[in-house]
């Protein structure tokens, strides 16, 4: 897995159960924060930009969110961020679905 093999930057799609939400970060740029687990036990920290993208209201323990972001390793089983449209269209389009809404 990109965990496995602390991989960093790569684009990564999936989905996990919500484990515990986080007070909004912010600092800079805002972001909403939660971490969700996935199918094989690893924990995700989702880093969800709200300056840029709709803030997921309601969520909560147990809930399903499927991601598409950017991956960054860390210890703890990692970040996705960019889970939101590009402004400069630099990069692909990230997104989080959460009750059948996409948000990006």
């Amino acid at each position: 897995t990109t965990y496995e093999q602390k991989q960093s930057n790569i684009q990564v799609e999936g989905s996990g159960v919500v484990v515990k939400t986080l007070p909004d970060d912010n600092k800079g740029s805002r972001h909403q924060r939660f971490i969700l687990k996935l199918a094989g036990g690893q924990t995700l920290l989702v880093a969800h930009n709200i300056d840029l993208a709709q803030k997921i209201k309601g969520l909560k323990k147990g809930d399903t969110v499927e991601f598409y972001g950017e991956y960054e390793w860390s210890q703890q089983g990692g970040v996705i961020h960019w889970t939101h449209h590009d402004p400069q269209g630099r990069r692909a389009d990230g997104w989080l679905k959460h009750n059948g809404v996409t948000y990006q």
